[in-house]
């Protein structure tokens, strides 16, 4: 006997692999038909494949899709960590930076108290003598060159 067409509100039929919705006043004659030039589904009408090609593929594709996600989130961990070891990296080299920056700061500020106290006592910064202007001497080299 064939089911009550169309079905009832609110439940849905089987017709030859296709959900029938409720509401539909009458079933696509083929698939094609229920998919459409484009291959969607039209008017709520779904393929629901039985073949157990169709679940051995789903299942494979499921498969290769889980294994790329895995090859993918182990890809970024990786990237992720090569990051982070590369950030260590750059933290203890400006560690090392900032400790050289302060030692050549300190040792700024001895030689230039050092350079003060020179220059209280320096005999050649006292003498009056080291002021005056001193004519340039001639350059022996150029004096035997030919003119």
């Amino acid at each position: 006997m064939a089911p009550p067409w169309p079905p009832p509100t609110g439940a849905s039929l089987r017709v030859g692999g296709l959900r029938v919705p409720s509401g539909v006043s009458e079933p696509p004659r083929d698939f094609h038909e229920a998919r459409g030039a484009g291959g969607k589904s039209q008017q709520g009408w779904i393929w629901d494949p039985e073949s157990p090609e169709d679940d051995d593929r789903k299942v494979r594709r499921r498969e290769k899709n889980r294994v790329a996600a895995q090859r993918s989130r182990k890809k970024q961990t990786q990237k992720a960590d090569k990051l982070h070891e590369e950030y260590e990296c750059l933290e203890q080299e400006n560690t090392m930076l900032r400790r050289e920056i302060g030692k050549l700061t300190e040792e700024l500020k001895h030689l230039t108290e050092a350079l003060k106290e020179h220059e209280k006592m320096c005999p050649l910064l006292l003498c009056p003598l080291n002021f005056v202007p001193v004519p340039p001497r001639p350059d022996p080299v150029a004096s035997c060159l030919p003119r």
